[in-house]
């Protein structure tokens, strides 16, 4: 990477991608890391090859703040990438002093949320958990009801909508609590305690198949729960930089997402030797053929210390998870490789 004075006075778009796209300002004096046309025509190949999935990319380099994008301002489902700023917005209460991490919340049956819920399979042998353990259940392990025990703990869906805007993280919208979100987009009734672990899905499959495959279809047109990929390197980003949290904040979501096993195939799949990836996954069940969401959103950390954004969204997808993966993984590869020095 040239190290030449590079001066942008002016937001500039370096390319026109295929919803358009989002370039901010360089933050610095560097030249862009990032060819734009020659990114843009190997997401194009991926999104081609995950057809008739949508495919949808972002990527930021933190040091110059040169964000490149392919259908980077369309909207996506999120699936469990919203366990990534819920955990931002938890700590924010914690540094305001509203919340404590050695709190110890008493979770009942009308907390429990479908699967994946560790936590809803152990109870009622356990019911209390402290916030720092619901944190790394739900930002870490993808706990669906420590997410929900917490987004309602910070005052439910639209206050973490709320937050993300009043930091300018816009179009970034959580509506729905997991055990609202899951069951509805199956055509299920409202979630029951008595359905929690393996009980879900043999409920689930007793539903029609027609209502299943209108309630999948309805779900991916619905604005409602979406993010759009350019939104989500800017959470990163912005929580990269401590523009969200205070530093022991940020230092203890970036260890939880770093450590979290999820996604092996995925954006980590990518790593080079002597780097790491603190990220979010997210992905809604396959049922019926369909894969609505498979989704990957994460910062890459090289080993000379720059650091990299990257989100990744792939919905409608008829493929197997392998191959899902292999897109996203791939996505990552094309991101390092044009990146190398």
């Amino acid at each position: 990477m040239h190290r030449r004075a590079f001066l942008f006075s002016a937001p500039v778009c370096l390319g026109v991608l295929t919803v358009g796209c989002t370039e901010e300002p360089m933050l610095g004096q560097l030249e862009p890391v990032f060819d734009v046309k020659a990114l843009t025509a190997q997401f194009q190949a991926l999104a081609d090859r995950a057809a008739p999935g949508v495919l949808g990319v972002a990527v930021r380099d933190t040091q110059t703040g040169q964000t490149v994008t392919f259908n980077g301002d369309r909207r996506f489902p999120l699936q469990s990438v919203f366990k990534a700023p819920l955990g931002a917005a938890v700590l924010a209460e914690v540094d305001k002093g509203r919340i404590q991490l050695d709190e110890v919340v008493t979770i009942r049956d009308i907390d429990l949320s479908p699967p994946f819920s560790p936590i809803a399979e152990a109870w009622p042998q356990r019911t209390d958990y402290t916030i720092a353990e619901l944190l790394e259940a739900a930002s870490g392990t993808s706990d669906n009801t420590a997410a929900d025990v917490l987004l309602k703990r910070i005052g439910g869906p639209g206050a973490l909508t709320a937050w993300l805007t009043l930091k300018n993280i816009n179009d970034f919208r959580v509506d729905r609590y997991e055990r609202q979100l899951q069951p509805e987009i199956a055509g299920m009734a409202s979630f029951r305690a008595g359905w929690r672990g393996t009980a879900y899905k043999p409920v689930l499959m007793a539903v029609p198949e027609a209502t299943r495959r209108k309630a999948m279809a309805d779900y991916l047109a619905d604005p409602r729960d979406t993010a759009t990929p350019a939104a989500a390197v800017r959470f990163l980003a912005a929580l990269q930089a401590g523009q969200l949290i205070s530093k022991a904040s940020t230092d203890r979501l970036l260890a939880i997402m770093t450590a979290t096993t999820t996604g092996q195939g995925r954006l980590k799949a990518a790593l080079p030797a002597g780097a790491t990836l603190a990220h979010k996954t997210g992905g809604a069940r396959t049922d019926l053929g369909l894969t609505p969401a498979s989704n990957d959103i994460g910062l890459y950390r090289l080993k000379d210390g720059r650091q990299f954004a990257v989100a990744v969204f792939l919905s409608g997808s008829t493929a197997p998870d392998e191959e899902r993966d292999a897109v996203i993984a791939d996505v990552g590869r094309i991101v390092l490789k044009a990146a190398e020095v």
